[in-house]
C-alpha cells in the first residue's frame, strides 16, 4: 500500500505537469494569437527548468520507499512548493509582474500548502510568497528589474502607481493569508476525522477478531460433540448393538441424518472463520490441472447419480501456480458442488481454465436452475441463498460462495457470477499465477 504522503506527493506532481502544459500554451496564445510582445526565451525557459525538476521529483518519488517517514515527506513537498513559487513569480515578472492578473495564482498553491503541510509550514509558504511578491514588484518599481509590460492588454502602465500597487498589494497579502488559513483549518479538521475514523475502525477489527476466534472455539467444541454423537449413532444404526424394530431405526437414521447436517454447518463455519482470522495464507507451486482434476473426483458420484454430464477443459498454457493449494481446490470443489446441486438430472456441469498470461481464469457453467437477477448482488454474502435454491434443497448454510469469495480475495484475484434464472449459472473466478 503506498504511503498516503507520497500518493498527495504524486498529485502534487501531475498538477505541475498540467501546470508545465498551461504556461506554454498561455504563452503561445499570448504571443501568437492575441500579439502581445511577450519575451518568449525566459518563459520557455522557465517551463521547461519547471518540467525538469518535476521530472527529478518523480524519478525520486519512484525510489522512496513506501515507508519513508513523514518528515522526509514533508521536507520535499516544502521544497517542490517553493521551487514553484519562485517560478512562478519568474513567469510574472516577464510577463507585466503587477499587472499580470495570473498574479492570483499564487493563491492556488496556499491551497496546495495549506492541504500538504503542517499549518506553521504553510504559513511560512505564504510569507515566502509575499516576499517574491514584494521584491519583483519594489525592484520593478525601483528600476532594479526591468519591466515587461503587457502591451494590449494594460493600456496605462500601473507598476510604478503607489496607489495601485498598494491596493493589489492589500489585496493579495490577505487574499494569501487567508486562503492559507481555511485550507489549513480544514485539512487539520478532516485530518482529525480521518485519525478518529481510523482509531474507531481499529477498535472494531480488534472486537471482529475477538468475536471470530470465540466463534473458532465454540465451533470446534461443537464439532468435537457432533463428532462423538456420529460415532455412537452410527454403529447403533448399522446394527452393530443389536438389532432395531422400524420405528427406532427410522429415529436413529433421522438424528444421524440431522447431525450430519449440523457437523456440514459447523464445518463450513469452522472454514470461513479460519479464513477471516489467517489475513495471510501458506502459498506454494502446484499444477493447477491436478488441484481441478481432484475437485472434479470429489463431486463425480453425486454427478453421476444425478447422471449429469461432468466435463473440464485446460488450455495448454495452465501449469504450475503459486497459491494455497487446499484453499483452492475447495473453492473448485465447493462450486462444483454447488453446480451439480442445482443442476436438474441429466444435465450438464463443465469447466474451463484459460491462461491470460500473468492470470487463469476459471469458469465452470451449469445449466441447472440459475440465479434470479433481483439476487445476483447479494450472492457472495454470508449466510445468504437465492430463493429458488431454498426451494431445492431446504437446509444449507449460505457460507459456501462466501468462503469462495474471501479464498478468492485472498489471492488477490476476483470472482463474479453471471446467471438467468432457469438456464443455469456461469461462475468467473481470475487468479493471479
Amino acid at each position: 500500500m503506498i504511503n498516503p504522503g507520497i500518493e498527495r506527493l504524486y498529485w502534487l506532481a501531475r498538477l505541475r505537469w498540467i501546470a508545465v502544459a498551461g504556461v506554454v500554451l498561455t504563452v503561445f496564445l499570448a504571443t501568437c494569437l492575441f500579439k502581445f510582445p511577450l519575451p518568449i526565451f525566459p518563459l520557455v525557459a522557465v517551463s521547461a527548468t519547471l518540467a525538469a525538476y518535476n521530472l527529478i521529483f518523480v524519478v525520486l518519488l519512484a525510489n522512496v520507499k513506501i515507508k519513508a517517514s513523514n518528515p522526509a515527506i514533508n521536507r520535499i513537498a516544502n521544497l517542490q512548493i517553493s521551487l514553484d513559487l519562485f517560478c512562478l513569480a519568474v513567469l510574472l515578472h516577464f510577463s507585466g509582474g503587477i499587472e499580470n492578473p495570473f498574479l492570483f495564482y499564487f493563491i492556488f498553491h496556499m491551497i496546495i500548502a495549506g492541504i500538504l503541510l503542517s499549518r506553521r509550514a504553510a504559513f511560512l509558504q505564504a510569507s515566502f510568497a509575499i516576499l517574491l511578491f514584494c521584491l519583483m514588484v519594489a525592484l520593478e518599481y525601483s528600476g532594479g528589474l526591468a519591466h515587461y509590460p503587457l502591451s494590449g492588454f494594460i493600456i496605462n502602465s500601473q507598476y510604478r502607481n503607489p496607489a495601485y500597487i498598494s491596493g493589489t498589494s492589500f489585496v493579495f497579502i490577505s487574499t494569501l493569508y487567508i486562503a492559507v488559513y481555511m485550507a489549513a483549518s480544514i485539512s487539520f479538521r478532516i485530518r482529525q476525522r480521518e485519525k478518529i475514523l481510523k482509531e474507531t475502525n481499529s477498535r472494531l477489527e480488534e472486537k471482529d477478531r475477538i468475536k471470530s476466534e470465540y466463534v473458532l472455539h465454540v465451533s470446534h467444541d461443537i464439532k468435537e460433540h457432533l463428532a462423538a454423537i456420529q460415532g455412537c449413532l452410527e454403529p447403533v444404526a448399522g446394527g452393530i448393538t443389536g438389532e432395531l424394530n422400524p420405528q427406532q431405526l427410522d429415529l436413529v437414521q433421522r438424528a444421524t441424518r440431522r447431525t450430519a447436517k449440523l457437523m456440514f454447518f459447523v464445518k463450513a463455519l469452522l472454514g470461513i472463520t479460519r479464513i477471516r482470522l489467517n489475513k495471510e495464507i501458506k502459498m506454494e507451486n502446484f499444477d493447477f490441472r491436478d488441484a481441478l482434476s481432484e475437485a472434479m473426483a470429489s463431486v463425480a458420484s453425486k454427478a453421476g447419480e444425478k447422471n449429469i454430464a461432468l466435463d473440464s477443459k485446460i488450455e495448454p498454457g495452465v501449469k504450475n501456480i503459486r497459491a494455497a493449494k487446499e484453499y483452492i481446490q475447495e473453492t473448485l470443489t465447493n462450486l462444483l458442488a454447488n453446480a451439480v446441486k442445482y443442476t436438474p438430472r441429466n444435465g450438464k456441469v463443465n469447466a474451463l481454465v484459460e491462461d491470460k498470461g500473468n492470470n487463469i481464469v476459471v469458469k465452470i457453467f451449469d445449466n441447472g436452475i440459475g440465479i434470479p437477477q433481483a439476487e445476483l448482488s447479494r450472492i457472495f454474502e454470508e449466510f445468504y441463498r437465492a430463493s429458488n435454491a431454498k426451494e431445492v434443497e431446504r437446509d444449507g448454510t449460505g457460507l459456501g460462495l462466501s468462503i469462495a469469495r474471501q479464498i478468492v480475495e485472498l489471492h488477490n484475484g476476483k470472482i463474479r457470477v453471471e446467471s438467468e434464472e432457469g438456464k443455469g449459472s456461469t461462475f468467473i473466478i481470475e487468479l493471479p499465477k
